[in-house]
């Protein structure tokens, strides 16, 4: 869904590669060597302290 607009295309950028996808949360927590939900869920705990 883009992750960031909430369109329900988890894996499309729309083109726009800031656009947040499914594949870059799924690098982003196999780099810190974590699940993809644990990474999901310290995005959103790191977005609410911001």
């Amino acid at each position: 869904m883009c992750l960031s607009c909430g369109c329900g295309e988890p894996d499309n950028d729309h083109g726009n590669p800031a656009n947040i996808t499914a594949q870059d949360l799924r690098s982003a927590a196999q780099a810190a060597e974590i699940s993809p939900q644990e990474a999901a869920d310290n995005i959103q705990a790191g977005a609410g302290a911001g």
